[in-house]
């Protein structure tokens, strides 16, 4: 009898442990997926059905376990709508790290707020958010929701693990379509693609799991090429009482030109006001020159996203009457203006700080920027209406190198934006230094920095003089100085080119061991520090933008001491760059002179340790010291 009690007594601890122990329990996750981990994706299910080209419905689960404070950014629950979406049955349930409930949130407990972000005055779109609060790691949260779609511009992506240190146990994207109608998708490679006939509906499934994080990798260009991911467009489509097809780039540069260019009408005052800006221009150049000049002054940039608004620009003459508008609208007006002019021009797509359009692969996603075009007999000048700083033809490091969609009349066309090379991207300084015997030095700097430099640096130019002198100071790696003037000027309006201009005194530039001075040849633009070896590493790597820096400092040797040790001409090169550093001595001076040159280019993971040894050897050149001894 006894022994049958204890019997039952151990299954019911048995049960209530196993109970105890939820579906969701870290201790379920395989040990391989917690290595360098900071989420695990347990699950994730989307489920897009579409209806008809202007309806569909999303069915969306997740599950996600945050293991450390690291991945605690994926605790935060948004999600976006608008007049032609509705959200509902939003649910959430925070587990503990047992997978045992600790409290459930229904869509009464999600917040609502208006998505307008900085810049923008007239957006329709929505956010509901929730905010969990949980310091005990690590925890799980479940959460799920439906959306319904009465007008559609693009179909959902899938990507299931977009960040570093994200693990995945099991995700799948169900999409579904009538037979009717065609779509288009990409996806990464291997990835498998299952697809059946269900009635009516053709469905496609893309799943993936046990995949495993991926470690922070300096200078990565993405994951996607590690992976997976499936991208899915619609050939045609109803939003916003319009009906666009976009199967190819031609039709999507059709349906943009047809919302377009019934807005370019200017009114009499606008055709004036042109007429009197250009009148003493004489080559086209000239006038868009002008004409852009007047852009700049008189226009500034509002964010307009309602509805169709999103792809359709408010017209010319709305813009010049209320001197504001966004970067379709600020294009379109700037259209208008040269077309009154006699200049033709293309409004233009394009992915601000995006890749390239994939030239197969048509979509409305893949950019989300307007600029302009004006295509002249020997060359063609490429404007972003939406700066009142930048010159004419100067359209940034993020629209340069680009594939990008001109707006014809014809439809659309496929174009390349400039690429900006290393000599283009420069930074070209000349200094003096005199040095004194006790180690101080009076030091002046001019430099000049353009294209993607000067873009880095232009904001300099706005700030006020104390911001300005914080920044200075911040950047300079010169120890123990006293800030006696500066100035941030742009020489010529029409040239994205800005000139700083310092002068300082440094009360320790130079080292003493002895009766010797130590001098620190490269004293402005050195490389700090060093990056380490990466086995196995998975992703592409590159430079943030190809560039050329060109150094010389001339310093004068105090009195009573000459010149006892001047390292040698240092020559690296190889397919990332190239660099050069040498020392000459003439009478009481020593002009050092260093050049840096990097490109850009798209690097595979198995170069990266070698670009680690280029980038060691700078590190160790920047270094380079010279020996000054007293005079006997």
């Amino acid at each position: 009898m006894m022994k049958n009690i204890l019997v039952i007594l151990l299954l019911l601890v048995t049960y209530k442990s196993t109970n105890a122990q939820g579906a969701y329990d870290v201790a379920r996750i395989q040990p391989d997926l917690l290595k360098n981990a900071s989420v695990i994706i347990r699950m994730e299910d989307q489920n897009y059905e579409v209806k008809n080209p202007g309806s569909a419905t999303l069915q969306y689960k997740t599950v996600i376990t945050i293991l450390n404070k690291n991945g605690e950014d994926a605790s935060a629950i948004h999600e976006f709508y608008d007049k032609f979406s509705s959200i509902y049955n939003l649910k959430a349930i925070l587990y503990d790290a047992k997978g045992i409930k600790i409290k459930e949130y229904r869509n009464a407990d999600f917040k609502d707020r208006s998505a307008v972000s900085d810049g923008t005055i007239y957006d329709d779109s929505r956010i509901k958010y929730l905010e969990i609060l949980n310091n005990t790691f690590p925890y799980t949260i479940e959460y799920s929701y439906s959306i319904d779609y009465s007008g559609i511009r693009s179909y959902p992506s899938w990507y299931p693990s977009s960040s570093w240190g994200y693990a995945i146990e099991k995700s799948e994207y169900t999409f579904k379509i009538p037979e009717t109608m065609t779509f288009k998708y990409l996806k990464s490679k291997d990835l498998k693609t299952d697809s059946l006939k269900i009635k009516d509906k053709n469905q496609y499934k893309w799943s993936c799991q046990n995949i495993k994080a991926i470690e922070y990798e300096p200078l990565s260009v993405g994951l996607r090429n590690v992976l997976p991911w499936v991208m899915v467009a619609p050939n045609t489509f109803e939003f916003d009482e319009s009906k666009g097809n976009i199967e190819n780039w031609k039709n999507v540069g059709s349906w943009l030109y047809s919302l377009s260019s019934s807005s370019q009408l200017l009114p009499d005052a606008a055709r004036a006001k042109v007429r009197s800006i250009i009148k003493n221009a004489a080559t086209p150049k000239e006038k868009i020159k002008l004409l852009y000049n007047y852009l700049q002054s008189n226009t500034r940039y509002v964010g307009v996203q309602l509805g169709i608004g999103g792809y359709k620009p408010i017209a010319a003459e709305k813009v010049f009457s209320v001197n504001y508008g966004d970067c379709k609208a600020l294009s379109n007006f700037m259209k208008a203006m040269l077309q009154e002019a006699g200049i033709k021009s293309d409004l233009v797509m394009i992915g601000n700080d995006m890749p390239s359009l994939n030239t197969k692969y048509a979509s409305l996603n893949q950019a989300n920027h307007m600029i302009l075009c004006v295509p002249m007999e020997k060359d063609t000048t490429w404007l972003e209406c939406t700066s009142q700083y930048v010159p004419a033809g100067f359209i940034g490091n993020g629209n340069s190198d680009k594939t990008v969609l001109l707006i014809t009349d014809k439809g659309g066309k496929l174009a390349q934006t400039p690429t900006y090379s290393p000599a283009n991207n420069f930074q070209k300084r000349v200094a003096t230094v005199h040095l004194d015997a006790e180690g101080s030095a009076a030091i002046t700097i001019e430099t000049k920095y353009g294209n993607a430099q000067y873009e880095d640096n232009m904001g300099m130019l706005y700030m006020e003089p104390t911001e300005q002198r914080k920044r200075l100071i911040n950047s300079l790696s010169i120890p123990n100085i006293q800030m006696e003037s500066f100035s941030f000027t742009q020489p010529d309006k029409e040239l994205p080119v800005l000139m700083e201009k310092i002068s300082l005194k440094c009360t320790q530039l130079l080292t003493k061991g002895g009766d010797k001075l130590f001098l620190t040849l490269n004293m402005l633009n050195r490389q700090e520090g060093t990056i380490t070896t990466i086995d196995n590493r998975k992703t592409f790597f590159a430079v943030d933008y190809s560039y050329q820096d060109d150094d010389e400092i001339i310093y004068t040797i105090p009195k009573g001491y000459k010149l006892e040790y001047v390292p040698a001409d240092i020559i690296l090169e190889s397919e990332f760059g190239r660099y050069t550093a040498k020392a000459v001595v003439k009478d009481d001076k020593i002009t050092y002179t260093r050049t840096k040159m990097m490109t850009n280019k798209k690097y595979p993971p198995e170069k990266y340790n070698e670009y680690v040894a280029f980038s060691k050897k700078i590190y160790q050149s920047d270094k380079q010291k010279t020996v000054l001894a007293k005079v006997e």
